[in-house]
């Protein structure tokens, strides 16, 4: 008889939690910077779980059982592609059709740009870097990217503020779809991100103006979405797969690079502490810097999404500016 009387008084109970807490989705998502966007569309609903923690690398990451579990209790799994997070291909292939997959790289109408070789790049590659949309011109965002083959895509993505505002409105869509009892409240923070990424695009445009002319080398090539909107001048990367060492040539090239250009800053990660870093500028003059394009030690939340953009600025313009 009691558990009888426990089973109707928690049905009751149930029936009286607000819509919001019933029916949200379960969300999971790939890696920081998106999972930071995919928080701030879901704020005042539910928390996305988060599969790759701050602090690893998504090249190389391996899932852990309770990752897998995550996976297969999920409405909704967001994920930038199978170039970034190549570890999930194959779990993914094996979700039931009922979960609904967006992968952001064909979906969420992105600005994208193609992979640049590794080393060294001149002002030519630079300036007439092909891309699949132009920056300044939102109207066709990428015409012919649909018949290109998406290995030849870039696929850090997130690196600029007009791909974050198109990845939240692309979630707020689908989250809408999938829940449309908060339909209202996903719209509510598309809308309040929005118009904070444009506050803060502005805010970076006039920070980074100063240092547009002044050279600088990556430890691999992850910041092009970055560099390319704030009109920055990279010339070359460590590595174009950060997994592997740079060989003996590449680093006699990029010695080369520094000394003749004049790079002022070779930046490292938090996620990669290479030596060579030290070996490269080691008698140039060139300074150090660190830059993160994940955002390793911020908390979950859509502000770490600004946060991380702010520290890009903040760590190149630290490097660069005198």
């Amino acid at each position: 008889m009691r558990s009888k009387r426990l089973l109707a008084g928690v049905a009751a109970l149930v029936l009286t939690l607000p819509l919001s807490l019933q029916a949200a989705p379960r969300v999971v998502v790939s890696i920081p910077p998106i999972h930071n966007l995919v928080s701030g569309v879901m704020e005042g609903v539910s928390e996305p779980v988060l599969l790759v923690p701050g602090g690893a690398s998504p090249h190389d990451y391996a899932l852990r059982p309770s990752d897998m579990r995550h996976l297969q209790s999920a409405q909704v799994v967001i994920w930038v592609g199978r170039d970034m997070e190549s570890f999930l291909t194959r779990p993914l292939s094996r979700l039931p059709d009922s979960v609904r997959t967006v992968t952001l790289l064909k979906e969420a109408d992105l600005v994208r740009h193609e992979l640049r070789e590794g080393g060294i790049w001149d002002r030519h590659d630079h300036d007439h870097g092909h891309s699949h949309s132009h920056d300044h011109d939102h109207s066709h965002s990428h015409d012919h990217a649909h018949d290109h083959h998406h290995h030849d895509i870039d696929s850090h993505v997130w690196l600029s503020p007009e791909n974050a505002a198109r990845i939240v409105r692309h979630v707020a869509a689908v989250l809408t779809e999938q829940d449309p009892d908060n339909g209202v409240r996903y719209r509510e923070n598309r809308d309040r991100i929005l118009a904070q990424l444009s506050e803060l695009d502005t805010r970076l445009q006039t920070r980074l103006a100063p240092i547009q002319g002044r050279p600088f080398i990556v430890f691999h090539d992850a910041y092009q979405y970055f560099e390319k909107h704030y009109g920055l001048t990279p010339a070359g990367s460590v590595t174009i797969d950060p997994s592997r060492p740079a060989g003996a040539r590449r680093i006699q090239a990029l010695r080369q690079r520094i000394q003749d250009s004049d790079a002022i800053c070779v930046f490292s990660e938090p996620q990669f502490k290479p030596a060579i870093v030290d070996t490269l500028v080691e008698g140039t003059g060139a300074r150090t810097g660190i830059l993160d394009p994940l955002g390793a030690d911020l908390p979950t939340g859509v502000e770490s999404y600004y946060r991380l953009l702010e520290n890009l600025g903040d760590s190149l313009v630290g490097c660069l500016e005198n």
